[in-house]
């Protein structure tokens, strides 16, 4: 069963930087597009980027010029460069992605577990 696993989350200090990662288990998947979200407590889901299967990105207003979404297609990895955090920016952040199965030749939305950012003094 296929699953997104999502890792790099942590504790920063305002302006600091964290790389989030975005990953499908199994050799017969790939990711074709890629979205990051985030969800603080007692707030809605909130989108930060997204990646299509054509590499153009969008970016929440909140984030631009911060955050950089990105994709290597060799490791079939996603990532969400984050810089300059403020402490707004604390949530879990979950990578949803369609993933393109190379073994049905279908596509499928998956979501991730979330990982936690949290930017603290």
């Amino acid at each position: 069963q296929v699953q997104l696993v999502e890792s790099g989350g942590g504790l920063v200090q305002p302006g600091g930087s964290l790389r989030l990662s975005c990953a499908a288990s199994g050799t017969m998947f790939s990711i074709n597009a890629a979205t990051w979200y985030r969800q603080s407590p007692g707030e809605a889901r909130e989108l930060v980027a997204a990646i299509g299967s054509d590499g153009r990105s969008t970016y929440v207003d909140s984030v631009k010029g911060r955050f950089s979404i990105s994709r290597d297609s060799a490791r079939d990895m996603v990532y969400l460069e984050m810089n300059n955090l403020k402490p707004e920016d604390t949530a879990v952040y979950y990578c949803n992605a369609e993933l393109y199965n190379w073994g049905s030749h279908t596509k499928a939305n998956y979501w991730g577990q979330g990982t936690q950012v949290t930017v603290s003094s």
